[in-house]
């Protein structure tokens, strides 16, 4: 490191300086600071007003006992010295001092003045002294004191090349007086190529983005300027091979006889924990990400569970249910997308989550989104998520569907709602696994298995150009049929038994049961709304019961009329929504009473009986039949006006 000259000779003339006195006036009965000058603000490191704040024994913390010692000494003996005592610097460290006091009354008071003097500084002043000894008496006493220099900067060398963080210093023109060791391998430049130099135009050029540094806003070169101390800690410095770090400096003015003559910088590289506050703020993200997106999926899984799902397992044993099963034990295990299609009310969804529950994929949420029941404005806030200020009402994040269904898997319900102008975005989800929230430039990564669910046809959807072809055979890799009701017979008695159980329980009726004819009913009804109509045909039958019987309301089925009915009037028009006339409904009760007994064997009470068939009580069917004249037979009756 090197010293240029003027700095030595203010050192020099510093240390020949005569040492100002700290003095302090005390009242040691109220334990009062009274009086300092600025000497002793000074050497303690206290501002005037700080320094009077204190009380007399938090500045001689450290030798209490001491102190009240020598206080007895003074106040006794008018006057005292002592080696003994040291006080608090600002920054907390003893000071080991000389003390010499004398007591003073004023006002009647009686108080102590004190002078305190550095005992470090007193060994430097001895060594002053006898440097002025030497000078006086020749050249020979003055090698002696060029040695006391000589060892001073000796230690001021070991000293700087001791010291871990990057020490320089300029002189009012922004030019380089000294680096230490430490600078020189932060910086890559020694202190030969330096000092002289503009160290600004080295180092300090240029800000982290780019921009010019002017030699005008540094706060460097500010501390010889206006003479205060300028600590900074998100700039960087650039090395001599141009690559630049982080760093945190201290810049403090340096003064010669009160002028500013320049500043010495003290700088630190603060990569490592630049690097780990990094890290830290990531991972405090990533824990609000997760989470924000656990909070979000249980909110949704909530709602599902609101939704109230009356069942959790596929019912039935038809061969068209048989073979649906068979199809997800086929696709479950794989990755391939899903293509279930079919009616609506016919069990989709049901399909979707067994699909689901028999993959991979299953400790992860089934998420599910009824494009039919989004706005389309909305659909790809609600796909792809959107950051907050992205549209108006956009109050905060929000995760769409796509990002809550990572790991996991999307249902798309009704998928052939979804907007044209969406699903080329929808498309690149799928190809890519990659998507941006709307108002993010931040693309996101996710890895989500599709099922896709429609009641329309999407073949001819593409022909219309209503739906792309892409899209439509990037879903129907494995397509699955939902049969429809009217297809599942065998089933109708399984799934009535089943709702009924689940309406019992909700409407707390559990006495209500399930006949044989109401059994026979049921199949009879063609079932245009499938599964979704049974079972709000089943639990309007419970909320409508009269004791343990079920009073269904179906409608009068649009199909060929039983062979052994015998009307007067043309089938066509009975069941071609005309109006009837008395007669003709007369003819069509006395026709349906004898196919009851027909079934019933002619039979009335009991649980086979024609009543039950009916769903009538049975006094009210043999009266009936009584007036009706109807023989039980069911074969020989005529009508009787």
């Amino acid at each position: 490191m090197l010293l240029n000259t003027d700095l030595q000779n203010t050192l020099a003339r510093q240390t020949l300086q005569t040492i100002n006195e700290s003095l302090l006036i005390i009242d040691p009965y109220a334990d009062r600071l009274l009086m300092s000058n600025v000497t002793a603000q000074q050497h303690l490191g206290y501002s005037e007003s700080d320094l009077s704040s204190l009380s007399v024994s938090q500045l001689f913390k450290h030798c209490i006992v001491d102190l009240i010692n020598f206080t007895d000494q003074v106040l006794t003996q008018q006057s005292g010295w002592s080696l003994d005592l040291c006080c608090c610097h600002r920054d907390g460290h003893p000071l080991q001092i000389e003390v010499s006091a004398c007591a003073i009354r004023i006002n009647e008071q009686s108080l102590l003045a004190m002078l305190i003097r550095d005992r470090r500084q007193l060994k430097k002043q001895e060594q002053k002294a006898r440097a002025d000894n030497y000078i006086r008496r020749g050249l020979g006493e003055w090698q002696q004191i060029e040695e006391i220099f000589q060892e001073i900067e000796r230690e001021n060398q070991l000293l700087l090349q001791a010291v871990g963080d990057g020490i320089y210093g300029v002189n009012a023109s922004g030019q380089t007086t000294f680096l230490n060791p430490a600078a020189e391998q932060m910086l890559g430049w020694q202190a030969e190529e330096v000092v002289g130099k503009d160290i600004h135009t080295l180092i300090h050029h240029t800000h982290a983005d780019g921009d010019h540094y002017h030699v005008e806003d540094c706060p460097i070169y500010a501390a010889f300027h206006d003479g205060a101390v300028h600590r900074v800690d998100n700039e960087i410095f650039w090395r001599k091979d141009g690559t630049a770090f982080p760093v945190e400096y201290t810049s403090t003015p340096v003064t010669d006889h009160g002028r500013l003559v320049g500043a010495v910088v003290i700088f630190r590289d603060i990569t490592e924990r630049k690097e780990t506050e990094h890290n830290l703020h990531a991972a405090l993200e990533e824990v609000n990400q997760l989470k924000l997106r656990l909070e979000q999926e249980n909110a949704y899984l909530q709602e599902e569970i609101r939704s109230e799902y009356n069942y959790k397992e596929i019912v039935g044993k038809s061969t068209a249910i048989q073979r649906t099963i068979h199809q997800i034990q086929l696709v479950a295990p794989t990755e391939a997308n899903v293509l279930i299609s079919g009616e609506s009310g016919t069990g989709k969804e049901l399909i979707a989550r067994a699909i689901h529950e028999s993959s991979g994929r299953s400790e992860r949420p089934l998420i599910r989104v009824n494009c039919a029941a989004i706005p389309r404005e909305l659909f790809e806030s609600e796909f792809f998520g959107h950051v907050k200020g992205a549209f108006t009402g956009a109050t905060g994040d929000r995760a769409g569907r796509f990002e809550l269904a990572d790991g996991g898997t999307l249902f798309l319900d009704e998928v052939g709602e979804i907007p044209v102008e969406l699903q080329g975005k929808l498309l690149r989800v799928l190809q890519e696994g990659q998507f941006e929230r709307v108002g993010d430039s931040r693309t996101r990564k996710v890895n989500v298995r599709i099922i896709a669910a429609t009641n329309r046809d999407l073949l001819q959807a593409v022909r219309k150009k209503l739906f792309r072809e892409d899209l439509y055979f990037r879903l129907n890799v494995f397509p699955v049929e939902s049969a429809a009701l009217r297809e599942r017979q065998d089933d109708i008695p399984l799934l009535a038994s089943h709702f009924l159980n689940h309406a019992r329980q909700k409407l707390n009726k559990p006495q209500v049961r399930l006949t044989q004819g109401d059994i026979r009913r049921l199949a009879d009804y063609r079932w245009p709304g499938n599964i979704r109509e049974l079972e709000n045909v089943i639990e309007r039958a419970v909320i409508l019961s009269r004791g343990d019987r079920l009073s269904f309301d179906l409608p009068v089925p649009n199909t060929t009329p039983y062979p052994m009915y015998n009307p007067p009037v043309a089938r066509e028009e009975i069941y071609a929504g005309n109006l009837m006339t008395c007669d003709e409904l007369r003819v069509l009760e006395i026709n349906n009473i004898r196919l009851a007994l027909q079934k019933s064997k002619g039979r009335i009470f009991g649980q086979t009986g024609a009543a039950e068939l009916l769903n009538m009580k049975p006094t009210t069917l043999a009266s009936r039949i009584k007036r009706l004249g109807i023989e039980k037979n069911g074969l020989q009756a005529e009508a009787h006006d």
